[in-house]
């Protein structure tokens, strides 16, 4: 009998790329979305879209939804991810999938996490996003169910949308030090269709893109192949979460197991700019 699969943040970055691959698993996909797909009441699934997919709608931010969402689940795959208040969201979830039963818990998190220190006011205002990463590993390590997080560095995919938010500034700050190893969503993806596939395995090997960069390096990459001239101005960022990235606390060289360059990505991904 085919295992049905919970999936949030099923239209985002990663989760549209992970939808596709878990229903050619032969899986029954149900995905949690805040905006209705179908008629039907917040909480109540709409089963037989055009796409195969059973949709839920509900809010994890204030757990609405929740319960009728991970109802029947075998897995869950959270994608579900913010700038801010993910470990509220995963907190909902799991308790909703602890009342439920015990479903396989399979999660994306960061390269970093556990390494980047947030702990004032400023390193929470600009690191929050991986704090808040950090605390829902700890909600889902602890919450008894099974479970499976995968870290991944920084998808090019997003790495783009900040270069191209940065280069409507006259000139583009560049946190001094700091490097990434940006890699392609869609190797995440299929990775974390594998293990979701796959039994509980606790905290897997780490994933990153296939070479690293200074990110004053990566903001000159795009504005060259973007076709834009802007002065890009290194900036010192203060705190113990900048000085964590500054000592890479966001890479994983041994890990590099990636294959499309943030060029070979830019190269497809700024004709329209």
């Amino acid at each position: 009998m085919a295992s049905t699969i919970l999936l949030t943040g099923g239209t985002g970055t990663l989760g549209r790329l992970v939808a596709p691959l878990l229903l050619a698993s032969g899986a029954r996909l149900r995905v949690l979305s805040r905006q209705p797909r179908a008629a039907g009441a917040e909480g109540t699934v709409t089963a037989g879209g055009a796409d195969g997919v059973e949709y839920v709608t509900g809010d994890l931010a204030t757990g609405e939804g929740a319960a009728a969402a991970v109802a029947g689940a075998d897995v869950i795959v959270h994608c579900a991810g913010t700038p801010k208040g993910d470990d509220v969201k995963t907190r909902h979830l799991v308790d909703a999938a602890k009342a439920a039963g015990s479903p396989h818990l399979v999660y994306i998190s960061v390269v970093g996490a556990e390494r980047t220190p947030v702990s004032s006011g400023l390193d929470r205002a600009m690191f929050g996003y991986v704090a808040a990463k950090r605390a829902s590993e700890e909600i889902i390590t602890g919450s008894g169910l099974p479970w499976t997080t995968l870290r991944a560095t920084q998808f090019h995919e997003l790495t783009l949308t900040t270069a191209r938010a940065m280069a409507r500034l006259p000139v583009l700050p560049a946190p001094a030090g700091f490097r990434i190893q940006p890699i392609a969503a869609a190797e995440v993806a299929d990775r974390l269709a594998e293990l979701a596939l796959a039994a509980p395995a606790g905290l897997v090997a780490e994933m990153g893109g296939p070479r690293t960069y200074d990110m004053k390096d990566v903001l000159r990459g795009y504005l060259e192949a973007a076709g834009r001239r802007r002065p890009v101005l290194p900036v010192r960022l203060p705190g113990k979460a900048a000085a964590a990235f500054r000592a890479g606390a966001n890479l994983a060289p041994g890990h590099a197991v990636g294959h499309r360059t943030w060029e070979d990505f830019l190269a497809g991904a700024t004709a329209a700019d």
